[in-house]
């Protein structure tokens, strides 16, 4: 009887921390499209992605939410040649980043004069900090933009600060030049993210579960969501480096 009754605390134990994880996930990725939405709204200059991504919009007449899902799609797409292994996080955050920024911007208007423009682009880098430390702190995968990067940081051999660098000053240019937003934001977000990041993934890391005393110890499955473990920790290495 006490075996048993230690077997389902156990079990117990280990579903809690999975849906803890998964709660974290899908508010992360929600949170980081709202806060996508604000710095559009702002202003006054989005992250290098999203330049990229409005760039596209205004070319295209799809929604910027649309447009992130098709070019995360696509960045999908590169990890087969590269190798990389994507986790539910991975393939979560193409669809559920975009449907987020899109119902966002359908209800928050855009900000007209500083005195609403600078608190909308600082609540939303603020956001995006949070965001960011709730996704990456589930552990289930980086996002195919991470992805990338961390795949060329493998296969090149070059610095993960050198591979990002590199990524994002082609998406920023790239996204200019078809008319995407880049201004004092776009640089305050670049600043700011990396020690913002830094604390909120301290602050919502997950522990592993502790066993429960007396239990026989049982083999683990491997965890069929989620992704390279490397990867993660490249990717969030150069989160925290900013």
């Amino acid at each position: 009887m006490r075996r048993s009754t230690t077997t389902r605390q156990g079990g117990t134990h280990v579903s809690t921390h999975l849906t803890r994880r998964l709660l974290q996930l899908y508010v992360g990725l929600t949170l980081y499209g709202v806060s996508s939405s604000l710095l559009v709204r702002s202003g006054l200059g989005l992250e290098p992605w999203g330049v990229l991504h409005q760039g596209i919009a205004e070319r295209t007449g799809l929604t910027i939410g649309v447009v992130s899902i098709i070019v995360g799609a696509l960045v999908l797409l590169l990890w087969i040649p590269i190798r990389q292994r994507p986790g539910l996080g991975t393939v979560s955050n193409v669809f559920a980043i975009g449907i987020a920024m899109d119902s966002t911007l359908a209800l928050v208007p855009d900000a007209h004069g500083l005195a609403a423009q600078i608190p909308l682009l600082a609540g939303g880098i603020l956001l995006n900090g949070v965001a960011t430390g709730l996704y990456i702190s589930a552990r289930f995968g980086p996002g195919p933009r991470d992805g990338l990067m961390t795949g060329l940081h493998r296969l090149t051999g070059r610095s993960i600060r050198l591979v990002r660098t590199s990524l994002e000053v082609a998406v920023v240019v790239t996204g200019f030049l078809l008319g995407g937003s880049l201004g004092v934001g776009t640089v305050a977000y670049a600043l700011a993210i990396g020690p913002l990041a830094q604390f909120f993934l301290r602050f919502f890391a997950v522990p592993e579960p502790e066993p429960t005393p007396g239990a026989a110890p049982e083999p683990v499955a491997a965890d069929p969501v989620a992704a390279d473990p490397v990867a993660e920790a490249a990717s969030a290495q150069a989160i925290l480096r900013g």
